[in-house]
């Protein structure tokens, strides 16, 4: 929230150093960073929507931290998920000479890391505001909070990531469901680490699979799982991505929400992203929670829609033939 950070560095508060990059990790579009002096900042953002944003308005922006890099001082936009935001903290503290100033929602965690960090790191009094804190730490050791290589069901994943600790049990359901043969071109549209890629590949058909993922962090880890010469890789947001050619066959596991509420209007958007790519013959294959609104988005751009297979908690939709829309 850019008020604590204003209040954070009014005078008398926290001074920035006079000189040296500030490192800024994982501000969303949300966050207002006009405070900080622009030419100085260096924006550390893999989520692709997220630096966008930022590189729209001018920012220096990095899907990781530039390697060698040093900083005065640096800012921490804290994630939900606990490991990444230890692990964005760590890192933070590794490479800055200066102070790191740490910001969250309270429905983030924020008090958790505060309290964790008063056992080892002398952080400052927080600064309470818009239900959110922010404090600073400055010379922490911090390394065995850094991010590790880590495994989940014999596939590479990290901190962060959706379904970091395992298979995704709607990807799994959506994998199980699909056809035996698929067409020659076929997209995964938000293909995380690359589980329903995998399962893909091993159908009858596909000779070009694009990987679609707006997480740079989760496309490392797809290429560590899917070592296929077929396999090509997109860090885009799926919504506006586009292939080269029309595409036979979209698969998708789609984001629904990007706070604590869902919001269906995350996956009509990837929706309406298959149906502009498809050939006229294209099929879609969807897996969603089972309360989603999906139906009658795609019955506005298909042909044919049926529910696939589902059980209590999920439901798998094939939508075929979209149809062409009215410029």
């Amino acid at each position: 929230m850019s008020q604590r950070l204003s209040l954070a560095l009014e005078p008398g508060t926290l001074a920035l150093p006079e000189s040296g990059v500030i490192a800024v990790f994982n501000p969303t579009a949300a966050q207002d960073l006009s405070v900080l002096p622009k030419d100085r900042v260096l924006i550390v953002q893999p989520f692709r929507p997220d630096h966008d944003h930022f590189a729209g308005q001018g920012y220096d922006c990095h899907a990781a931290l530039p390697q060698g890099t040093r900083a005065a001082a640096s800012v921490v936009f804290i994630p939900r998920a606990k490991p990444l935001a230890r692990a964005l903290v760590a890192e933070a503290a590794a490479v800055t000479d200066g102070a790191v100033l740490i910001d969250g929602a309270k429905t983030d965690g924020i008090d958790s890391i505060l309290k964790e960090l008063k056992k080892r790191a002398a952080p400052s009094a927080a600064i309470s505001k818009a239900h959110g804190k922010i404090f600073w730490i400055e010379g922490a050791e911090l390394s065995d909070w850094l991010a590790q290589p880590a495994q989940a069901d014999g596939f590479a994943t990290a901190p962060g990531v959706f379904s970091a600790d395992g298979i995704d049990p709607a990807s799994r359901l959506l994998a199980d469901s699909l056809p035996p043969k698929l067409g020659r071109r076929v997209a995964d549209l938000g293909a995380g680490w690359g589980y329903l890629a995998s399962e893909v590949l091993k159908r009858e058909g596909p000779e070009t699979l694009h990987l679609v993922e707006a997480s740079h962090t989760a496309l490392d880890c797809a290429m560590l799982n899917v070592q296929d010469p077929r396999a090509q890789f997109h860090w885009a947001d799926a919504r506006s991505w586009k292939a080269a050619e029309p595409l036979d066959t979209v698969v998708m596991n789609p984001p629904f929400h990007t706070g604590r509420a869902a919001e269906p209007s995350l996956g009509q958007a990837f929706i309406e992203a298959a149906a502009r790519g498809l050939t006229g013959a294209g099929h879609l294959w969807l897996v969603a929670n089972r309360h989603l609104p999906y139906e009658e988005a795609l019955q506005a751009r298909f042909a044919a829609v049926e529910e696939a297979a589902g059980d209590n908690r999920f439901k798998v939709l094939h939508a075929s033939r979209p149809r062409k829309t009215r410029r």
